[in-house]
C-alpha cells in the first residue's frame, strides 16, 4: 500500500508541475513549448564542414536562383525570398510560377499564374512590385534581358524587350502568333538543351545573356527574331526531313535522312538575314532524332553558342554554331559532361576523373580525381562536380582547376553565385561560401553577349581573356 502512495504521489506531483507550466505559460511569464519543438524539429547539418546558414523553406523547391545579395526560392504555389548572407526569410507570396531576371546588380523576380494573363516585376529583397502587366501570356528571363508576348488574338502577337528594371519597352516585334505551348515563364525556344547532371540541377547557372537572335516555333513555321533590334529576320518552314534550331547567331538547317537502315545527318548554318548558306557539316549526329525512321523531336545538345554531336567514329566533338569550327573532338572512350563556350569537362575512358578542357586550344586545362559516375556543371562562376560513394559536392576555377569549396553532402547543388553556392536537399537549404574570394574566376560582365570566338573581329582562345573576350575589361 505505502508502494502504490508514493506511486500516486509521484504522478500528483507531475501533475501538478503540468498545471504551473501551462499556467506561466498561458498568463505569458514563461512558455518552454516553442524552444521544446525547435530542438525537436532542429534539423542535422546538410553537409560537412558546416554551411553558412541553413534553412527549412516552406515546400520542396523547384528552383532556386540567387539573384545579387537574395536568395529565390520558387515553390509549387508559391515564391519567397531569403538573405544571401544570413538565410533570414525577407518575403513571401503566392504564386504559381517564378524566375530571375537581370545580374548581379539589376536582378528582379518575375512572377505569374497558370493560365492567367500577365506578370508582375518585384523587387528581389523588399518583394515590392516594380511594375505590372495585364495582358503578357508568356515570358522569357534572361541576364540582360526580359521579353514578354502578348496576343491581341490568335494570330495576331507582339514580342516586347524590355530592361530587367526597365519601365518602357526596349522595342516590339509582330509575330502571326504564338503556339498553344508558348505560355507561362520561359517556355521552349529552339535552341539547346543542356546536359544532365544528378545532384545538379538544370539551372544551376542562373539566366543566361540573351542570344543574338532567338527561334521562336509558332504554327508550324520558325521565326527568327534579331534581340538587339527586335527585327525578324526569318519565317522558315522545316523541310520533311528537318528540324531547325538558332545557336550561335546563325539558323541551322538540321537534316536526317533514313537509308540502308540507319539515318544519315547533315548540318547546314545559314545566316538568318539573308538566308545564305555560311557552312556546313556532315556525318555528324546531333541527337535530335529518335531511332525510328530518323524522326528529329528533340533539340540537340549545347550551350551558348556550341553544340555537341557525334562523330561517325562514336567520338563525341564540339562545334561553334556561328561557322561550324570543330572546337573539340573527345578520345576514343572520353564522355563529355559539361560545356559552355569556354570550356568542356570531359570524363576519360577510365572513368577516373573529370578533366577541364579549353575549347578551341584544346589542351587540358586541370585533372579532378572522381568516382566512375561523377556528374558535373559548368558556370560562369564554377564548375561544379557531384561525385558518388563517398557522395561530394566540389566547386572548382573552371579555368585553373582551384578548389574553390568541397563538401562531403548528398545534398544536391540548387545554384551557383559569384562568393558561393546554395545546396539542399528535400526542404533544407544552405549557403557555402567559397574560399578565397578575392581570387575567385571573373564571371561575363552582367549584359555582355559573348561573341562566337574566331569570327567578326573577335579573337578565338587566349588564355588572358578567354574565347569570347569575356575575361577582359573594356
Amino acid at each position: 500500500m505505502a508502494k502504490a502512495g508514493g506511486l500516486g504521489g509521484w504522478r500528483g506531483g507531475l501533475l501538478l508541475a503540468l498545471v504551473v507550466v501551462v499556467a506561466l505559460a498561458a498568463t505569458g511569464v514563461w512558455n518552454p513549448f516553442p524552444g521544446m519543438w525547435d530542438w525537436v524539429n532542429r534539423s542535422q547539418p546538410i553537409s560537412e564542414p558546416d554551411v553558412v546558414w541553413q534553412q527549412r523553406v516552406g515546400g520542396t523547391p523547384r528552383s532556386v536562383t540567387i539573384a545579387g545579395e537574395t536568395v529565390v526560392v520558387e515553390q509549387r504555389t508559391r515564391v519567397e525570398a531569403r538573405s544571401l548572407a544570413t538565410g533570414a526569410q525577407l518575403w513571401e507570396r503566392k504564386a504559381d510560377w517564378a524566375a530571375v531576371a537581370g545580374g548581379d546588380r539589376d536582378s528582379v523576380v518575375v512572377v505569374g499564374k497558370l493560365l492567367v494573363k500577365g506578370y508582375e516585376v518585384l523587387d528581389p529583397t523588399t518583394g515590392a512590385t516594380r511594375r505590372r502587366n495585364g495582358d503578357a501570356v508568356a515570358v522569357w528571363t534572361y541576364r540582360n534581358m526580359l521579353l514578354d508576348a502578348r496576343c491581341v488574338e490568335a494570330t495576331d502577337c507582339t514580342v516586347s524587350a524590355w530592361d530587367a528594371r526597365g519601365t518602357a519597352p526596349l522595342w516590339t516585334a509582330f509575330v502571326p502568333g504564338v503556339r498553344s505551348g508558348l505560355l507561362g515563364d520561359n517556355p521552349g525556344l529552339l535552341d539547346t538543351r543542356r546536359l544532365d547532371a544528378v545532384r545538379i540541377d538544370d539551372g544551376v547557372a542562373g539566366p543566361e545573356p540573351v542570344p543574338p537572335l532567338l527561334g521562336f516555333p509558332l504554327d508550324g513555321r520558325v521565326h527568327v527574331l534579331d534581340t538587339a533590334t527586335g527585327r525578324v529576320l526569318q519565317d522558315v518552314e522545316p523541310g520533311r526531313d528537318e528540324r531547325l534550331s538558332v545557336v550561335g547567331g546563325r539558323l541551322l538547317r538540321i537534316t536526317a535522312r533514313s537509308q540502308d537502315g540507319t539515318c544519315y545527318f547533315a548540318i547546314s548554318g545559314r545566316d538568318a538575314a539573308t538566308g545564305q548558306e555560311t557552312w556546313q557539316r556532315a556525318g555528324i549526329n546531333l541527337r535530335t532524332a529518335d531511332n525510328a525512321g530518323c524522326v528529329q523531336r528533340r533539340d540537340p545538345h549545347g550551350a551558348r553558342n556550341v553544340l555537341i554531336g557525334v562523330a561517325p567514329d562514336a567520338r563525341e566533338a564540339v562545334l561553334d554554331g556561328y561557322d561550324g569550327r570543330l572546337l573539340l573532338v573527345t578520345s576514343a572512350g572520353e564522355k563529355l559532361l559539361a560545356v559552355d563556350d569556354r570550356y568542356a569537362l570531359v570524363r576519360p575512358a577510365d572513368k577516373r576523373a573529370v578533366v577541364g578542357r579549353e575549347l578551341g586550344a584544346g589542351r587540358v586545362r586541370w585533372t579532378r580525381p572522381t568516382g566512375p559516375k561523377a556528374g558535373a556543371a559548368l558556370t560562369p562562376y564554377a564548375a561544379v562536380i557531384a561525385d558518388e560513394k563517398p557522395s561530394r559536392l566540389v566547386a572548382l576555377d573552371p579555368r585553373t582547376g582551384r578548389e574553390l569549396v568541397s563538401l562531403r553532402t548528398s545534398a544536391n547543388a540548387l545554384a551557383v553565385g559569384p562568393r558561393g553556392m546554395i545546396i539542399g536537399e528535400g526542404r533544407e537549404i544552405g549557403y557555402v561560401r567559397f574560399g578565397g574570394v578575392p581570387g575567385a574566376p571573373v564571371p561575363p560582365r552582367d549584359g555582355g553577349v559573348p561573341g562566337p570566338g574566331g569570327t567578326a573581329g573577335v579573337p578565338g582562345p587566349e588564355d588572358s581573356c578567354g574565347p569570347k573576350r569575356e575575361l577582359c575589361p573594356g
